[in-house]
């Protein structure tokens, strides 16, 4: 077979870790009889993906095989899809729970990957398996098309409870501040305010990133001052990070605040990244996680309807809420690992440590948070567009005891089912990369919930 390969990275990552990765990758791969055609090295950006894309089309391969081995958003992952109608896979790779930072964050970028192509109506194979163990197994599966990923749909509408009926009539009337675009290939933190407003009378409002920058300009020596000083009453470390810049971002947090007394949101869905750091100066994490710890939930990405399951979590569980990514899945272990940069409401933060205040792990720059989440049972949900229409996605963990996986907020957690099964259901779903993420166990609330708002339900 003429397999064609190509490997997908980000230059925002550990790019000496990512190539000795890729280079063991590769080797697995030339240890198969099959001939591995295409690019050999990274490919960092859109230019030198569609020259790969390219160069395959002509070496008339008979599969594809995206490397995925750091994250990338989806966007080339679509273009491929698009360009070869031949048989496709991926294979994202795991990383070592170091404690330390990210260095790949890969497993996200299949995330993404999985829940582009289910909406695109590809079919795909995939594996997330580390390089440096014993592959040969699985990847002869792989390129079989024995590891093809399966089309997993939710159940019928449940039945409408009294207390669903409740949460679904306070949540009506809310309102979502957009704040800028969602970033490119992130198919993820699409939305559709009409659909959000017909299933459950949220409004959202599109607003700019030029309107927050301006806004938190506006704000006072005497308001930064002061909310610094609230600040450092919970974290330790505010002296250790460069000053000025994190003065910008508590001023960020003040621009929020004005952009909600001024709209009357009730949450916001705001682009992170990369402008509040290329053109402003300063993480909006920190800022985010204290307006989520003061029960106004903060979806980064713009993802909004990663806001809105916020928002309805949050009127269930009645606590603050956090939107977060799955990073790692271990069957060994038999857990997984959630994280987001730092912007964990500080009420989740494990007895056993100190919270930190630090900075970003890829751009440098602060004000984010960094410690542990507490152990105990945790509900995980999501509205979902995998499908043609919205629906609820729903599990249920135990968050463990367990030192810190990766810098920012993390936890380490084990579903009530065997990983490998609830990974194989994840994917299946075409589940996006953010659920919301709440202590306590909420289930049957939220399936009366899901009830009072027709929304179809799928529980992983």
């Amino acid at each position: 077979m003429r397999l064609g390969i190509l490997p997908l990275g980000r230059p925002t990552f550990d790019v000496p870790y990512a190539k000795s990765k890729l280079a063991m990758m590769l080797t697995a791969l030339d240890a198969t009889d099959h001939d591995i055609l295409g690019p050999r090295e990274l490919l960092f950006d859109e230019v030198a993906t569609l020259a790969g894309i390219e160069q395959l089309k002509a070496e008339n391969v008979d599969q594809v095989l995206l490397l995925q081995v750091t994250f990338t958003d989806a966007s080339m992952v679509v273009a491929a899809a698009k360009e070869f109608q031949q048989p496709l896979s991926v294979w994202a790779i795991s990383e070592p729970r170091s404690g330390d930072r990210l260095r790949l964050n890969a497993f996200c970028g299949l995330n993404l990957a999985s829940h582009a192509l289910r909406r695109n109506g590809r079919q795909f194979s995939w594996l997330y398996a580390d390089p440096e163990v014993e592959i040969a197994k699985d990847l002869a599966a792989l390129l079989d098309g024995e590891r093809c990923a399966g089309t997993l749909r939710a159940g019928p509408v449940p039945d409408a409870t009294d207390a669903g009926r409740r949460i679904a009539d306070t949540v009506r009337g809310q309102r979502i501040g957009r704040v800028g675009e969602r970033p490119i290939g992130f198919h993820t933190c699409d939305y559709s305010s009409q659909a959000i407003e017909k299933f459950s009378g949220v409004r959202v409002d599109a607003l700019e990133l030029g309107d927050l920058f301006a806004s938190a300009k506006t704000a006072t020596n005497e308001q930064t001052l002061a909310l610094r000083g609230s600040v450092e009453k919970g974290v330790d470390g505010l002296s250790e990070l460069d000053q000025e810049q994190l003065d910008r971002s508590l001023r960020l947090k003040i621009g929020l605040d004005n952009l909600r007394n001024e709209g009357g949101y009730d949450a916001f869905a705001i682009r992170c990244w990369p402008e509040t750091f290329t053109e402003y100066g300063g993480a909006i994490c920190g800022p985010a996680g204290i307006l989520n710890e003061a029960k106004v939930p903060c979806a980064c990405e713009a993802d909004v309807y990663g806001a809105l399951t916020q928002l309805i979590l949050m009127e269930v569980s009645g606590t603050p809420v956090f939107l977060t990514d799955l990073v790692d899945m271990d069957a060994e272990d038999d857990t997984g690992v959630v994280w987001h940069c730092g912007q964990a409401p500080l009420s989740m933060c494990n007895a056993k440590v100190a919270p930190q205040a630090t900075v970003h792990t890829n751009r440098r720059q602060p004000l984010l948070y960094e410690f542990t989440l507490k152990p105990g049972v945790v509900t995980l949900m999501r509205i979902s567009q995998a499908d043609e229409s919205p629906h609820m996605v729903l599990t249920a963990a135990r968050m463990l005891d367990r030192p810190m996986a990766h810098t920012g907020t993390s936890g380490v957690l084990r579903f009530f089912d065997p990983v490998d099964d609830t990974l194989e259901r994840i994917i299946s779903s075409g589940l996006e990369h953010h659920m919301a993420l709440a202590y306590g166990d909420h289930r049957v609330t939220l399936r009366g919930v899901a009830g009072a708002m027709n929304l179809p339900i799928l529980e992983i």
